[in-house]
């Protein structure tokens, strides 16, 4: 039987209690994770389904345009869909002690819809940054790999070495040097049919050398 929490039933609010466990990727990357960071997560989820202002974006690759495999959002820090996510946004920068960008969105509408491997090189000073998801909805497999396996395609699930498979409340942080040296990934698992909601909010240190080149997001030609 489902319980409150995965049914809406529960009003979401933000565990004190809940541990955060660190993995170090190298001597200057880690990822921390907190399970169940959320309470309530069912609820949420139906609210940041129905009131968001969901798009598929499109991206320019070689000789024509494509959409993308999921449904972006954003929303202002003064104009949340739901109190909690302020909640959340004060949590994280009072236990980080950084001050967050306003969040954007991203839902996977089921197994089918995913996100490639990249690094988030639109915050440009990649050297030390946070990246912090809080993830509600179906969980699933969420890859992390070296930059230097980015090329090994014969590698089992494309080099990635490490799967902090997160959801249902479920808050996951990238932290150091982990976009300068690491990709991550959501990737496609045809078998799942639930919906995945992640929340993002991220800050840069800008320091070191800025990252040069052009973004995920930019159009790609065969000349490139």
């Amino acid at each position: 039987m489902p319980d409150q929490a995965s049914t809406g039933t529960v009003e979401p609010s933000i565990r004190a209690d809940a541990a955060f466990e660190r993995t170090w990727l190298d001597d200057r990357s880690w990822v921390d994770v907190a399970r169940g960071w959320l309470e309530g997560q069912g609820a949420l989820l139906e609210v940041l389904e129905r009131d968001m202002a969901w798009q598929q974006g499109r991206l320019y690759r070689y000789d024509h345009w494509i959409e993308e495999p999921h449904l972006g959002a954003g929303f202002r820090l003064d104009a949340p869909p739901h109190p909690v996510l302020a909640d959340a946004h004060r949590t994280l920068q009072h236990h980080y002690g950084k001050r967050f960008m306003a969040p954007t969105l991203v839902m996977y509408r089921d197994g089918h819809d995913s996100m490639a491997f990249h690094r988030d090189r639109d915050l440009r000073w990649l050297d030390d940054t946070l990246i912090a998801l809080l993830v509600v909805g179906e969980r699933r497999p969420f890859h992390i790999r070296p930059r230097a396996n980015r090329y090994a395609h014969e590698l089992d699930a494309r080099g990635a070495t490490h799967d902090i498979a997160a959801g249902r409340g479920d808050l996951l942080v990238m932290g150091g040097a982990t976009q300068a040296g690491w990709e991550h990934s959501v990737p496609k698992v045809a078998s799942h049919r639930g919906v995945r909601v992640s929340v993002q909010w991220r800050w840069t240190a800008k320091t070191g050398r800025p990252v040069e080149g052009a973004s995920y997001r930019a159009p790609r030609h065969y000349s490139r």
